[in-house]
């Protein structure tokens, strides 16, 4: 059954308005998120020195190795670098790459459940990515940075609700959809296609077969620990019930 779309604006006159949306119109939640990761990259890149952006690695970017040393031996850098890796990327290659996908997948998140809710669903889907990627790596030194946990979390909580039943894409007016229960998400045949490349890419990124944006070595796990979090969880956030 297909979704009724919003009837169309008109005027005072009762003719049909022409429609005032811009081409490229981002949530203002979003873009200012957009603009804080560009600032952050391009003072660490232009402004710090390396000693100093080395500093900011150290204290903000996710280490699986921290949680191998008792927390009260250590500071609480612990506490908040499962979520602020999430603000640091390993070049603007890495960052345009995460832009680039947030936009088409945090766009009609963001413009669903709002920016109080994003910023938690942010903090989660950042922390449930590296949780997955921890379990692989338990121990390792390897330093974890960039947004693509939170990206993937957008992927999996889009595919809940921009599908209709029938498959298709409201592109415009995709947060108003209804979101699908999941027994009907699981036997939307358009979720399955794309749920199923998703992890084709990301199995196939993790036996290196190729690199995503630039950014090295890619911490899959972790993208696909953000992509469940969305998937399952993206319920709690959602008004549109």
């Amino acid at each position: 059954m297909e979704q009724d779309q919003p009837a169309t604006p008109v005027d005072g006159d009762g003719t049909a308005a022409r429609s005032r949306e811009p081409a490229f119109n981002l949530p203002r939640g979003l873009t200012s998120v957009l603009l804080f990761l560009v600032a952050i990259h391009a003072i660490r890149t232009y402004v710090l020195p390396e000693t100093l952006d080395q500093e900011v690695i150290l204290n903000f970017a996710f280490l699986p190795a921290r949680y191998t040393i008792p927390l009260g031996e250590q500071g609480l850098v612990w506490l908040w670098t499962p979520v602020t890796y999430s603000f640091l990327h390993g070049s603007w290659e890495h960052l345009i790459f995460n832009i680039f996908w947030m936009v088409a997948f945090g766009a009609p998140v963001v413009r669903r459940i709002g920016v109080p809710r994003l910023a938690v669903f942010w903090c989660l889907s950042a922390t449930a990515a590296v949780a997955l990627h921890v379990v692989f790596h338990w121990g390792e030194m390897a330093v974890v940075i960039g947004a693509s946990g939170v990206v993937s979390g957008f992927m999996g909580a889009a595919a809940r609700f921009v599908f209709s039943p029938s498959g298709r894409i409201s592109r415009q007016f995709a947060h108003l959809n209804r979101r699908l229960w999941l027994m009907e998400t699981l036997a939307n045949r358009s979720v399955l296609i794309f749920t199923g490349i998703w992890f084709l890419t990301n199995f196939l990124v993790g036996l290196g077969l190729f690199s995503l944006g630039g950014a090295g070595s890619v911490a899959w796990e972790a993208h696909i620990g953000g992509f469940v979090f969305g998937f399952f969880l993206f319920g709690l956030f959602d008004p549109r019930d």
